[in-house]
């Protein structure tokens, strides 16, 4: 199943995953484990890089993970041409595909299938990719062999929290900029000093793993998805002129299209200040 497995996510340019037991997963949404029909089996961690060298731009202002395509949409599509093969070989198991929106703890279980470590962020930093990954899970029925390992953490350097705006602001960045309505005077002043349209990646760009990363020359995602239609500067021209199916294949689009707008309008405001200073 392993060499089959492999065979299939390779095709998709897939090589970062693990099987853990579904009995080792924390489970965090059983509503959602109960709708898929299966009580036992196995967990098939995914992670999907997505770091592009348009992330790279000096100038962009959203998060790495928003400059690409909507990776809802590549999970979707992932499934799509996964499954049925999974179901073609194992016709009496059942096979389920879940990202982001999942009945089990994921981070914790990709630590425990050993796909990465645990950072201080919170987030999962692989060795090839650091934490520029998707995370996502294909539930089966089918029972694995597999070997369940402890999540393992970071070396706690301690750069990520230096580096995090919520140490000076005490506001999460990227929860503010998602935030929808009107703003305090304090928010705004936040989003306008750290220059942010949409998220935030400031623990991630400190971190040694994504530095390693860089150096290895392993940190670029070598899906083709995540390459299609980026857009790493967003100012309120390009985002005016966004026809509603390409806003709708970004990630901001789960907020109206005034939530980013307003954080748009605030950045401008701040460069214009700048220029007459």
């Amino acid at each position: 199943m392993f060499a089959f497995l492999s065979e299939i996510l390779q095709k998709n340019h897939i090589d970062c995953f693990g099987i853990l037991p579904l009995s080792a997963c924390r489970i965090t949404k059983p509503y959602l484990l109960e709708k898929t029909g299966i009580a036992d089996g196995s967990a098939i961690l995914l992670a999907v890089p997505y770091f592009t060298p348009a992330c790279d731009d000096p100038l962009r202002n959203v998060s790495a993970y928003a400059v690409g395509r909507n990776y809802h949409d590549f999970f979707e599509s992932l499934y799509h041409n996964v499954l049925p093969q999974l179901e073609k070989a194992y016709p009496e198991n059942r096979f389920v595909g879940f990202a982001d929106h999942s009945p089990i703890a994921e981070i914790d279980a990709a630590a425990r299938a050993g796909l990465g470590r645990i950072g201080k962020n919170g987030l999962l930093l692989t060795e090839r990719y650091s934490s520029y990954v998707f995370l996502g899970e294909i539930l089966t029925d089918l029972l694995l062999p597999t070997q369940v390992l402890e999540p393992a953490f970071c070396e706690d350097c301690g750069l990520c929290r230096e580096k995090c705006p919520m140490q000076e602001c005490g506001i999460c960045l990227s929860a503010l900029t998602q935030k929808k309505g009107i703003l305090t005077s304090g928010e705004s002043a936040t989003i306008q000093k750290f220059g942010s349209a949409w998220g935030c990646d400031l623990c991630q760009e400190v971190c040694p793993h994504t530095k390693k990363a860089k150096e290895a020359g392993t940190l670029y995602t070598p899906i083709p998805y995540f390459y299609e239609k980026t857009v790493s500067h967003l100012t309120l021209s390009v985002l005016d002129e966004m026809e509603e199916d390409f806003f709708a294949e970004r990630a901001y689009s789960w907020r109206p299209r005034e939530t980013v707008r307003r954080n748009l309008i605030l950045l401008e405001e701040e460069t214009k200040k700048g220029d007459h200073s």
